[in-house]
């Protein structure tokens, strides 16, 4: 079992800068991939950014340039920095941890940007 909490949401002003947190606990040395997803009201949930054990990183291409995943293995948490925040980056971010055969998933943290 893998225990994901996230933290860090809130409401910011379009342009402006964010940082999510993802602790995990429990079995996470069977971890060998992170990410964020998102979901917006009536869309499907989206991948926002991976990382895996190695470091390798993906992004949406919707996201590149303006958000940055990482890791600190020592915490065990995963983060994800956005910056240049547009209102269509509004939505309920998950955390998703990936081990052999399945995945676990956070409770979502609300990301609101508006003026």
């Amino acid at each position: 079992q893998v225990q994901l909490v996230e933290s860090g949401g809130g409401l910011v002003q379009p342009g402006g800068s964010l940082r999510l947190s993802c602790a995990a606990s429990g079995s996470i040395g069977s971890i060998y991939a992170m990410g964020w997803y998102r979901q917006a009201p009536g869309k499907q949930r989206e991948l926002v950014a991976t990382i895996t054990n190695g470091g390798n990183t993906n992004y949406a291409d919707s996201v590149k340039g303006r958000f940055t995943i990482s890791r600190d293995n020592a915490k065990n948490t995963v983060y994800l920095q956005m910056n240049s925040l547009k209102p269509e980056d509004a939505a309920v971010y998950y955390c998703k941890a990936d081990i052999v055969l399945r995945a676990y998933w956070g409770q979502g943290t609300q990301v609101t940007v508006s003026s």
